[in-house]
């Protein structure tokens, strides 16, 4: 039994599914399209996404930063998309809200006309969205039996 097996099999999916904004359902749809135990395509389209995610929130910051709506936006929208394909609906849900501050819409999309308390509240979205962030993160990395999990 390879490490990933051994590890996996101390946190599985059961245990996986128990990590709040995760949508197993969705994520077991991934894991079906693994050819073998050892989760070669699935590991490999998570842990793209975590490398994607981490580049988009130093993106996120630099928007932020420089109070350019659009353009988060923009990268809320692009990482809500690919969060959503794994099941990761905490992320996803920051993530619209982000999209839609940066559209200067509320969430029930109204208009928001107020850049800053767009800014406010994308900043809150932000801090949230980078939490979940940890917590899912470090879960999938035992799933998966990463060393530094």
């Amino acid at each position: 039994m390879s490490p990933a097996e051994d590890n996996a099999a101390e946190y599985g999916i059961d245990e996986l599914s128990k990590v709040d904004g995760i949508d197993i359902v969705t994520f077991n749809q991934i894991l079906e399209m693994d050819d073998d135990d050892e989760h070669d395509f699935s590991s490999a389209i998570v842990f793209d996404f975590f490398n994607q995610a981490k580049e988009t929130f130093d993106n996120m910051d630099n928007a932020f930063k420089d109070k350019e709506l659009k353009t988060l936006s923009d990268l809320g929208h692009f990482l809500k998309g690919s969060s959503a394909t794994l099941g990761l609906t905490k992320i996803r849900d920051e993530c619209e809200k982000i999209q839609r501050y940066g559209k200067n819409e509320n969430l029930n999309g109204t208009p928001e006309p107020d850049d800053e308390r767009c800014l406010e509240c994308i900043g809150e979205a932000l801090k949230s969205v980078k939490s979940d962030f940890i917590v899912v993160e470090a879960a999938f990395k035992k799933f998966y039996g990463e060393k530094d999990a």
